[in-house]
């Protein structure tokens, strides 16, 4: 991995804030938050300022039945917990121009509606093997990153930069605008993945097994690619296809003379 971005190791163990007031200071002070969880019949006044203010720093709100926030704790914990991520994001529009100005040949892995946690860590695990610079995923409709997909990873994690962004289509499309060759993954009207030029910027968008990638996204992809399929099942696991397609890019940038580690 580039050592451009500095990343810290983060505990395995799971870890939330509970309450009222912890949640809002851990708001407050910029704690990085996977999600917070609300009562979804809570009447109290604060639930409104608390909505607003999670929208505002991006953080997925979920209305929940209380029998859930009092399987995570038997304590206090007024219909509100948060659950903190296991590693710090980075924003999408700040990591690109680093990367850049390090002289990096940038190489993103977009995943869209991946909900697995073990196929996110395993994809997060070959990522950081083959030197990717960072992976987007939405704010919604995604897999958390928490203790369990570091630990699927391997560590990986701790070492590989993840991006949550609140619009996925908006984040592909800043990715197009700064030159980066969007290529999707797809079985309908598309080329053999191999036939795709890998050499320059480019963004992998990878998604979810049974619905794959969204329209919106897939209209900004400048290349649509498939992996050949030959058995009677024609379903490659997605952390499977994900492996074969990075490491296309891999060979195609070696190829090229390229470093790409």
């Amino acid at each position: 991995m580039n050592p451009l971005i500095p990343i810290t190791d983060k505990p395995t163990t799971p870890e939330c804030l509970y309450g009222l007031h912890g949640v809002m200071e851990a708001l407050d002070a910029g704690k990085t938050i996977d999600k917070i969880l609300l009562r979804k019949d809570l009447q109290a006044e604060w639930s409104d300022e608390l909505h607003d203010k999670a929208r505002q720093l991006g953080v997925p709100v979920q209305l929940v039945p209380v029998q859930k926030l009092d399987r995570i704790t038997r304590k206090n914990h007024q219909g509100v917990i948060a659950l903190l991520a296991a590693v710090d994001y980075y924003k999408v529009d700040q990591l690109v121009p680093a990367l850049f100005e390090a002289g990096e040949n940038p190489f993103m892995v977009v995943l869209d509606g991946v909900t697995d946690v073990r196929n996110f860590g395993a994809i997060a695990r070959t990522c950081e093997c083959a030197g990717v610079s960072a992976i987007v995923i939405p704010e919604r409709g995604s897999v958390s990153v928490n203790a369990d997909a570091v630990k699927t990873s391997a560590g990986a994690l701790n070492h590989l930069p993840v991006c949550r962004v609140s619009n996925l289509v908006r984040a592909v499309r800043y990715l197009r605008d700064s030159g980066f060759r969007i290529v999707g993954t797809s079985d309908k009207n598309a080329q053999i993945y191999t036939e795709a030029d890998y050499t320059g910027p480019v963004a992998l968008v990878l998604g979810a097994e049974d619905e794959g990638i969204s329209n919106d996204v897939m209209r900004l992809c400048d290349d649509c690619v498939a992996i050949p399929e030959f058995g009677n099942i024609h379903s490659l696991n997605v952390s499977v296809a994900a492996g074969v397609m990075i490491y296309e890019v891999v060979r195609q940038r070696m190829a090229d003379n390229q470093r790409v580690m």
